[in-house]
């Protein structure tokens, strides 16, 4: 796996301690933009996505919390001695700093680029600790997008196309790339290695990791843990509900394992940063159509749910059902890493839409001036007519009822895993991007 030059935060904004050999990563700039405005900048994300080297790249000084965590549990200001932007890496292990670092942002008036926080994991919300508004700002990190490690040539921009700048381009990406892509993920540890030996263990080592570690820590059972994380990799790219994963993962049990159980497992799952949900999207269509809201589920790297599945990349190409769901897996993956660099795009502009018509757009992105598109992805071509009506579909219905208070698409556009040209339709008003030409 190689890498991309990518240039969204001038080298000036980073700070002493940045890494030998970084690679300076998409979310950069709004890293950047945080400090500038805030008195600190969280960076949150599941292990091993790059956000230490992240912190370190625009960071003066440094607290390991999680090597000595009673210690700053006992005097939290131990943890704040240091050098602006001062970096708490994995403050999480030791909650009381949070207030701390609120307070000593009052203290000094709100002055921006104070602190930067690493989080791996989210403290479950308690009557004490505050929110944080308006002092410490939130960056998500993913593992490394295909623009980021070179795969994609970032011909068509996510953020362009909300200013209808389009030119069509060629891509080269085959359905083999884009297995193996999903196979061996995109973590910031596989960039310059090349081999199955080195390549194929980073998602298994992540996970026996996160089920003999982060579960146990949590008071849950490594088991069971795995048992609703396979049923979560049976069902990526289906809004399951509890019901359906509890009898998923109770398989050969003597007896179904209780909502509330599985609720409590995915809760952890998404404090852990192991899956995000994807929500649907309400717009207030004053249509009889019931609109449905519960999440879809993605797991944070594809090459989890391969993983869990016990995918290679050559089962994954020679089963098109598993294939079309983990690459819609991908798919999710790179638009949530794209999406939040778009101007006014806010934190999670990302959701889907489904109705009781049977009608279900895979993504929806929405700003926050209340521009929006919608998104079909498709594994192939083969089923683009489908993709393509399935917008029409949505377009019809949002434009059609003056009273609907929704403005038309920006754009509407099919994401497919394998397509030989980018190109705009013009006669059905939508485009045709293979993953391999998108870029923020």
């Amino acid at each position: 796996m190689t890498s991309t030059k990518i240039t969204n935060a001038s080298s000036s904004n980073y700070g002493p301690l940045i890494p030998e050999g970084y690679i300076p990563r998409l979310a950069d700039s709004l890293v950047a933009s945080a400090l500038k405005s805030f008195g600190a900048v969280e960076i949150t994300g599941a292990r091993w996505t790059g956000k230490s080297w992240t912190a370190r790249a625009f960071g003066s000084s440094v607290t390991q919390v999680d090597t000595n965590p009673s210690l700053y549990m006992d005097d939290p200001e131990l943890a704040l001695l240091g050098d602006s932007p001062h970096i708490l890496d994995e403050w999480q292990d030791a909650p009381a700093l949070w207030n701390r670092v609120r307070h000593r942002i009052d203290d000094k008036a709100n002055r921006p680029g104070q602190f930067i926080l690493t989080g791996s994991s989210t403290p479950p919300m308690d009557d004490e600790r505050h929110t944080g508004a308006g002092r410490i700002a939130r960056v998500r990190m993913h593992t490394m997008s295909m623009a980021e490690t070179g795969v994609s040539d970032m011909t068509v921009s996510l953020a362009g196309l909300f200013e209808g700048q389009f030119e069509p381009a060629q891509c080269s990406l085959s359905l083999l790339d884009v297995a193996g892509i999903i196979a061996k993920g995109t973590w910031p540890a596989l960039i310059g290695r090349s081999g199955a030996s080195e390549t194929s263990n980073v998602a298994n080592e992540y996970l026996e990791a996160f089920f003999e570690v982060s579960i146990p820590k949590a008071g849950k059972s490594p088991t069971l843990a795995r048992s609703i994380a396979r049923s979560l990799a049976r069902n990526t790219a289906a809004s399951a509900t509890l019901q359906t994963i509890a009898a998923d993962a109770s398989e050969g049990e003597d007896s179904i394992l209780s909502t509330q159980t599985i609720s409590s497992y995915l809760d952890i799952f998404q404090r852990n940063f192991l899956i995000t949900p994807l929500h649907g999207w309400a717009p207030p269509l004053k249509s009889a159509s019931r609109i449905r809201t519960k999440p879809k589920r993605y797991f944070d790297d594809p090459s989890l749910a391969a993983t869990l599945l016990g995918a290679s990349s050559d089962r994954i190409a020679q089963d098109g059902q598993v294939f079309g769901n983990l690459f819609e897996n991908l798919a999710i993956h790179e638009l949530a890493t794209y999406a939040p660099l778009i101007p006014r795009a806010g934190h999670n502009p990302l959701s889907y839409y489904s109705d009781a018509d049977d009608l279900e757009v895979d993504v929806i992105i929405e700003l926050l001036d209340g521009r929006w598109a919608g998104i079909e992805i498709k594994l192939g071509e083969s089923k683009l007519e489908q993709g393509v009506r399935n917008l029409q579909r949505l377009r019809k219905k949002v434009t059609a009822n003056p009273l609907a208070r929704v403005r038309p698409p920006e754009f509407m556009a099919v994401l497919v895993g394998h397509g030989e040209y980018a190109r705009y339709l013009a006669d059905e008003d939508i485009y045709v991007i293979p993953i391999g030409t998108l870029g923020p």
